[in-house]
């Protein structure tokens, strides 16, 4: 008994000292003009701490912050690191969610006026609004924006947000190499911080904002780990609702915000990643399109950029065809709406020396823009032998493909140049096995492989070329090349191509058209397979380009080569 009475004594003389000292510091600092002292840091911390609707787990880690912050003196370096902690948990928008506008009118209306075109995205989040108006605690969707560079990606999901009345937050992730970059450093590290995701919830003021991942194709992984892996768990419905960043290290629900990402090719995105997205392609615009877009928006933007009104520089339908054709070739807008920018710089000018309005017409774009960058008709003038017209499809939207085959004595030697890819190069090595198993049909000599070495070459040598899309393509320019039997200049094609002569279906079908349609190629040799692709071409592609099915080789050449010159 008398040992406990004196250990309780001692406790009870220890809180007195403890007690006595506090208020000593506390009358110094006073008379001093300290004000901010611990004391009166952690009861200011207290006092917003009880003002929030926290978890049981987050409020007892905050307390016990408080209660070590304030058994350090003044001076201690581990109070500014507490007091910083405390204060991320303390400012993170735990109780505030913004309210939806569910009015599907008012969202289409906003989205109609932001964009041009875009149907399947504008859908997709009109049918999200409609079911959230019916289940109010519905997660939010998952979406991946995947398209050409210029396409609206990124400001789609800016006119989201504002649709949909919540607050948006973007971060790039371009280039990001470190899972703490999205996942926060822990706090043994000097100078650790939350990682991008808690940032900017922090930045949104609110729980349930659109948060768009820009560029999420670009991540890399080193040493320090793979950010791909750490975006799993944050992009993942059914685990996101207990977020920890490495930082915090306290569950932060992530269920009510809404995911958007962009890409400009989901090749690159890991599969386990991709497989928690809802992917929406985003393709190439139309000539159509982009006239629609720079009347809509392009061009008042850049009016009004330029201090003009609307009366003093008018920009004709003609115009804005020319800078299309032959000032610019892309597949989304970014490079015209440069090009329209330069026009109304070259129309202040003039507007400055006198003249009271401007008429933008064909012939003052030459005046403006210099001489024609590319011409509207680029393909060959005349049927060559060896030379085929391929389409390619790359992250940048649709291109055309010049094959060219050109046989040489020899001993039977395959030269590929263009820095062609690996499967690009197996495709050609297939199409000749094909040739060589089928000369007498073909009309090539059967002793050819013999006596000649043949090289296949594709233009543009500095430009990495790679795919099974052009194996007709090479096909038929070999077969050209060896029965000497010239190829039609007014046809491209694009189709991948078996040993056994088989012609299968390819991807970019609406990019590859409307490269063709481009360089004023009207006729099209495409896969049997890509048949269902037809039914959401755009009108204005179908109404131009005669699309001719095949699933044969010997198909391709009876429609894409003349006979032969010698005959």
């Amino acid at each position: 008994e008398n040992e406990i009475r004196g250990k309780v004594r001692k406790q009870i003389d220890k809180s007195q000292k403890e007690y006595v000292l506090r208020e000593q510091l506390r009358a110094i600092q006073n008379e001093l003009g300290e004000s901010g002292s611990v004391q009166s840091d952690a009861d200011e911390l207290r006092e917003r701490l009880s003002k929030l609707s926290l978890s049981d787990e987050i409020r007892e880690k905050v307390e016990k912050e408080i209660s070590r912050m304030e058994k350090l003196s003044l001076g201690s370096p581990e109070l500014g690191v507490i007091r910083t902690y405390v204060e991320w948990i303390l400012d993170l928008p735990w109780n505030v969610m913004t309210e939806d506008n569910l009015d599907l009118e008012h969202a289409r209306a906003i989205l109609d006026e932001d964009h041009y075109g875009l149907e399947k995205v504008k859908d997709r989040i009109i049918e999200y609004l409609a079911v959230l108006a019916r289940k109010k605690d519905m997660r939010g969707p998952i979406l991946c924006f995947v398209g050409p560079p210029g396409t609206g990606k990124t400001s789609i999901a800016r006119s989201i947000a504002r649709a949909i009345g919540r607050k948006f937050v973007r971060t790039s992730l371009g280039g990001v190499r470190d899972e703490a970059e999205i996942r926060g450093h822990r706090r043994t590290y000097n100078g650790a911080i939350p990682g991008r995701i808690i940032a900017s919830i922090k930045q949104a003021g609110s729980m349930n904002p659109v948060f768009l991942f820009d560029e999420i194709d670009k991540m890399t992984s080193d040493f320090r780990g793979d950010p791909a892996a750490a975006m799993l768990e944050v992009l993942d419905p059914e685990i996101n609702n207990s977020f920890r960043d490495h930082y915090l290290d306290i569950p932060v629900s992530l269920e009510h915000v809404m995911f958007l990402t962009t890409a400009n090719n989901y090749d690159a995105i890991p599969a386990p990643l991709l497989d928690r997205m809802e992917i929406i392609e985003l393709s190439s615009y139309t000539e159509l399109e982009k006239i629609g877009i720079a009347k809509n928006h392009l061009i008042p933007k850049q009016r009004e950029a330029h201090g003009l009104e609307p009366h003093e520089v008018v920009i004709r339908d003609s115009a804005l065809i020319e800078i299309i054709r032959r000032y610019t070739r892309e597949a989304g807008v970014r490079e015209l709406e440069r090009k329209i920018a330069t026009v109304f710089r070259k129309c202040v000018v003039d507007l400055s020396k006198g003249k009271s309005s401007i008429v933008v017409n064909k012939n003052l774009v030459h005046k403006y823009l210099g001489a024609p960058i590319y011409s509207h008709n680029d393909a060959e003038a005349e049927d060559r032998v060896g030379v085929v017209m391929g389409l390619a499809w790359t992250a940048a939207g649709g291109q055309t493909l010049v094959v060219e085959a050109l046989r040489m004595r020899g001993k039977g030697k395959l030269q590929l140049t263009g820095k062609l890819g690996e499967v690009m190069q197996e495709s050609a090595k297939a199409a000749l096995s094909y040739v060589r198993a089928h000369c007498t049909e073909l009309g090539v000599p059967e002793d050819f492989i013999d006596n000649t070495d043949i090289h296949i070459h594709l233009p543009e040598g500095a430009i990495p070329k790679d795919g099974p899309s052009a194996g007709i393509t090479i096909a038929t320019a070999l077969v050209s090349a060896l029965s000497g039997r010239p190829a039609r200049h007014d046809i491209a094609m694009t189709g991948e191509l078996t040993l056994t002569g088989r012609v299968l279906p390819v991807g970019g079908l609406k990019e590859k058209s409307l490269a063709a349609l481009k360089v004023g190629i009207k006729t099209i040799i495409i896969p049997k397979g890509n048949e269902k692709d037809l039914d959401s071409m755009p009108p204005a592609v179908r109404r131009h380009i005669n699309f001719i099915q095949v699933s044969e080789l010997s198909e391709v050449l009876s429609i894409a080569l003349q006979p032969s010159q010698e005959s």
